[in-house]
């Protein structure tokens, strides 16, 4: 398929979020948005002093939350590839996916014979979810059918594991880069649309993630198929959350508004929205 010539600028942009942002949800509407944006979180540790221990609080956590106020229990938890496996064993029964980052998260920076090594082993270990990084040095290079080939081939060594595809929006920075950028992976095999690695600045921001889920409207019009979306990194506020389930639900749709069509990759966010929905 090809996709239409997009014409949205920074202004525009800027418009829009605020339009959405300024319409005004009754309080069950706040408290049914909540309940909707916890239950599409990632509870995610990616930091270099993980550990057994660390990552063994971090799933008896996502799996206690479904035991307090309302049941209603996040996603998934995202954790580096040595801890893909103990997670599944802590989690199993539970209805709660393991996703981890590969493809030499963050930088992208291995050859491609690497990336689906560590793709492949990530899914014999029982990944769930790959979130894997694209080569931004190539789309700003504008190699796009490099970015497009390295997407396609990780998708074929997922197997039945998804495919979330990390474009790092604040590196490619412009919206042409950032709407070609999801062009190439929509049109590669990817599952979800993912902002960000949570280790550069800026990471997730509203402006990207329209042109993210115009490209994913834009899909799905011309192909039937739905992608997900993921805005992750420096989610650490409900009001934040907040604005980014107003954007899916606007511009994609209520379709769009639960965990197999949209993410929340967050560490931080979790206990703050659990305690607006029990009280």
């Amino acid at each position: 398929m090809n996709f239409s010539s997009y014409t949205k600028t920074a202004d525009d942009l800027r418009h829009q979020i605020q339009w959405i942002d300024n319409v005004i949800l009754n309080e069950t509407e706040v408290l049914d948005a909540y309940r909707t944006i916890f239950n599409c979180i990632d509870l995610t540790s990616l930091e270099a002093t993980d550990n057994n221990e660390s990552i063994e609080l971090l799933c008896q956590k996502a799996l206690d939350y479904k035991n307090v106020g309302d049941g209603t229990a996040v996603a998934a938890v995202c954790v580096y590839m040595p801890f893909v496996r103990q997670s599944k064993t802590h989690l199993n029964g539970s209805v709660l996916q393991v996703a981890t980052v590969a493809c030499s998260f963050p930088s992208g920076q291995i050859p491609l014979e690497l990336k689906l090594a560590e793709v492949r082993w990530a899914v014999s270990e029982g990944a769930d979810e790959i979130d894997m990084v694209i080569s931004r040095g190539s789309m700003i290079a504008r190699d796009f059918d490099l970015v497009f080939n390295e997407i396609k081939a990780v998708k074929e060594v997922c197997g039945n594991a998804h495919l979330k595809v990390i474009l790092e929006t604040g590196e490619l920075k412009s919206v042409e880069l950032i709407r070609k950028a999801s062009e190439i992976a929509l049109l590669a095999g990817a599952d979800f649309l993912k902002t960000s690695t949570g280790k550069i600045n800026p990471a997730a921001t509203p402006d990207a993630v329209v042109v993210m889920l115009d490209t994913i409207h834009e899909f799905y019009q011309k192909t039937g198929k739905k992608a997900g979306l993921k805005p992750a990194g420096g989610i650490a506020d409900p009001e934040s959350a907040l604005l980014y389930y107003k954007l899916v639900k606007n511009i994609v749709g209520d379709e769009w508004l639960n965990n197999r069509l949209f993410r929340i990759g967050a560490s931080r966010l979790a206990d703050k929205v659990k305690a607006l929905i029990s009280n």
